[in-house]
């Protein structure tokens, strides 16, 4: 019988509802987890900018894993424990590279607690947020960022990530979460699962006993990586295809669902 000593999920499309709430009852899921000594992590493709209405929902604690493996935090302070970002000069050779490969591209960044982004950049204005700064391509590449945001609207994600990994030659990682015409942009070699792996050896847990779910072409390594992953309903063809098995959508208690079942069982063998 497989028993996790760790539990790592996505946010959104997996744990979150789709009014990005945490439900009563999985919020009860994450309390029974605690008291059978099984460590919690968020894996997101996040910036860490956005955590904090997730983390008020669900209680300040364990670790978090932001913007695709790029940052750890400290779900309880907030404090970033580890972070791996993108080169300034590897930024504005990649970004060059896309500019000459797709016309009309446009960029953005996630750099520390604020996002970054070309004048052309769409963005919700009207969200009135006070975190997202308009700067010109200089200053956009001019120095380290966790996360580079390419924004080509007219293409499909899929089209688009193949496009630009053919320029990257191996300097940076690139993934999607299946929007149209945006891809996100990590170091080299960085993904959820290298993020996850950071924080499964810091507790001393063996990827066979991890347990992982997710819904996109983001989760993959992460997915791939545990010793069990596991999609909600409705995930992205490529994820599931990785997983080990299926459980309910998100705005089902898809998570909760699979954890609960799996803690009963475990609790009839013994």
């Amino acid at each position: 019988m497989f028993v996790p000593k760790l539990v790592a999920t996505d946010l959104d499309g997996t744990l979150l509802r789709s009014d990005l709430t945490v439900s009563e009852r999985t919020l009860a899921t994450f309390e029974r987890l605690e008291r059978c000594g099984i460590t919690l992590v968020f894996v997101t493709g996040r910036p860490w900018r956005w955590m904090d209405p997730v983390l008020a929902q669900t209680g300040r604690r364990g670790r978090v894993v932001c913007a695709n493996g790029a940052v750890v935090l400290d779900g309880a302070s907030g404090e970033v424990l580890q972070n791996w970002p993108i080169s300034a000069e590897t930024l504005r050779s990649v970004t060059d590279a896309v500019r000459e490969a797709i016309p009309g591209v446009v960029f953005a960044v996630e750099r520390g607690p604020r996002m970054m982004h070309e004048v052309d950049y769409p963005v919700r204005h009207d969200l009135g947020r006070t975190d997202e700064e308009q700067v010109s391509y200089d200053v956009l590449v001019s120095e380290p960022a966790e996360k580079l945001l390419i924004r080509a609207p007219e293409v499909e994600a899929a089209e688009l990530w193949k496009t630009c990994g053919g320029v990257f030659d191996g300097a940076v990682t690139a993934t999607h979460s299946g929007f149209r015409g945006l891809i996100e942009v990590s170091a080299a070699g960085v993904t959820k699962a290298t993020g996850l792996e950071w924080v499964a050896r810091r507790c001393g847990v063996d990827p066979n006993t991890v347990l992982a779910f997710g819904d996109m072409p983001n989760d993959i390594p992460m997915l791939s990586w545990a010793g069990r992953g596991v999609v909600v309903a409705g995930a992205h063809p490529e994820a599931a295809a990785v997983a080990h098995t299926v459980t309910t959508g998100n705005d089902a208690d898809g998570v909760a669902t699979y954890l609960d079942a799996l803690l009963d069982e475990a609790a009839i063998a013994r």
